[in-house]
């Protein structure tokens, strides 16, 4: 959701030299580069439905026509996606292909929300403690119960940018 859809076809599937308006050389997608390795795509209900078609040509058939060309390359790699939407959900108000997510959901993993997971956060704090500049900063008992009565609605990323800010 980062990139606008030409600037993420450029990324995905690489573009050939003049292609577009600073295309001044040849550039591999991230596909081509991950070939015989995984690609990890994130946010993935994020993506508009034509992004989402063409994804979804490349885990049918494992070709990719770079941006400017119209020659396919052979890719195969591991898709690996993540997405905090629910893409049931999404689907059922169309804005999300049923046939992608059947491909991509060969297997699932769920992991809970922060509060949903309160004996993970005194460790998840430490550890992000340890990480700072500060690796000896210990929390005391009043902000291990802070921590532990505070929701997360931010997960794991509120935790780490208050914990450096406290650090």
């Amino acid at each position: 959701s980062a990139f606008n859809e030409n600037l993420l076809d450029s990324e995905l599937f690489g573009h050939v030299k003049g292609s577009f308006t600073g295309a001044i050389k040849d550039k591999p997608g991230l596909f081509e580069l991950a070939d015989g390795g995984s690609i990890f795509l994130d946010e993935i209900g994020d993506t508009s439905l034509s992004m989402q078609v063409k994804l979804l040509r490349v885990l049918s058939t494992g070709e990719i026509t770079p941006v400017g060309q119209n020659i396919t390359k052979k890719v195969s790699c591991r898709v690996i996606t993540a997405t905090n939407e629910n893409l049931e959900e999404m689907i059922k108000a169309k804005a999300f292909r049923e046939d992608l997510y059947f491909r991509v959901k060969q297997f699932s993993l769920t992991i809970p929300p922060l509060r949903e997971r309160k004996e993970d956060i005194l460790d998840l704090a430490n550890k992000i403690l340890s990480d700072t500049r500060f690796p000896d900063k210990r929390l005391a008992k009043d902000a291990e119960a802070l921590l532990l009565s505070y929701p997360w609605p931010g997960n794991v990323r509120e935790l780490r940018s208050a914990m450096e800010v406290a650090a």
